[in-house]
């Protein structure tokens, strides 16, 4: 049985313990309005109180995942009258976008970019922010942002080196080429690329198969990575060591070990 909610340009549904959330102005390849952007911070906030929830997909509706930020948004566009006030796109960035960004990146559960066609700009940099990346063939990545005079945003400039290293990141960024699905999988930048035709299958198995793990180890193995990232090697094995410390009191640790010697499938229910 699945479950609703309400919100202006997103649907939002739980099917067991997997919580889907899809972008929804096909009309506009699910380009980001205001009301999106506040919507899919609640959107978030309510799945990481739902303790059922276990996995997230984030995803489009019809042939796009996200073509960016709607430029004609009162909120980003420029006033085109001479001499007038500038628009401090830099504002909207530090008012809704880093909060989006960090609360995807702080969920409890798994959260899966189901990139089912473009992903550009910071329709892009949202995606790449999810832990795992599933993309269709026919999907494509674009960094947009200097085709407009801008600097990659929603956290571009951060995952971009991270994923393809700093040639990879330059190029993409500064060129604006399209990269299909295929070569974002070849590049690193995205874990799969799926036809077409096998990608709800394939999303809904990877789905399922992070909800019946251990969801807190998985979150939990997020947060060590990244901040791996800003750590010397000793920094990072005392970082591991803290957090086996707080794993090994759980549930599913004893669950885990339980189930191995006894030769069964582990049942896990951390959170």
């Amino acid at each position: 049985m699945s479950a609703g909610a309400e919100y202006e340009d997103l649907i939002v549904e739980r099917e067991g313990h997997v919580t889907t959330i899809t972008l929804n102005r096909p009309e506009r390849l699910n380009a980001i309005s205001g009301p999106m952007l506040s919507g899919l911070s609640r959107a978030l906030m309510a799945a990481e109180a739902d303790t059922e929830t276990r996995v997230i997909i984030l995803t489009g509706a019809g042939r796009g995942f996200c073509a960016g930020q709607d430029l004609a948004d009162p909120a980003v566009a420029p006033d085109l009258t001479p001499g007038a006030k500038p628009t401090d796109v830099g504002n909207v960035i530090e008012r809704f976008y880093k909060p989006l960004a960090l609360r995807i990146r702080a969920m409890p559960v798994p959260v899966i970019a189901a990139v089912n066609g473009v992903a550009a700009g910071a329709g892009a940099s949202i995606a790449l922010g999810c832990d795992i990346v599933i993309a269709t063939r026919s999907a494509s990545f674009i960094q947009a942002f200097s085709k407009i005079g801008l600097v990659p945003d929603a956290g571009g400039t951060w995952l971009l080196p991270r994923l393809v290293g700093r040639a990879n990141a330059l190029a993409l960024a500064m060129t604006g080429d399209k990269l299909p699905a295929d070569e974002a999988q070849r590049m690193g930048l995205i874990w799969k690329c799926v036809d077409d035709a096998l990608f709800p299958a394939e999303v809904a198995a990877t789905a399922a198969r992070l909800a019946a793990m251990p969801v807190k180890a998985l979150a939990a193995t997020r947060a060590v990575i990244d901040a791996s990232m800003r750590l010397d090697y000793a920094e990072a094995l005392s970082l591991e060591g803290q957090w086996q410390s707080k794993l090994s009191a759980s549930h599913d640790y004893l669950e885990g070990v339980a189930a191995f010697l006894a030769k069964r499938p582990a049942t896990f229910s951390d959170r």
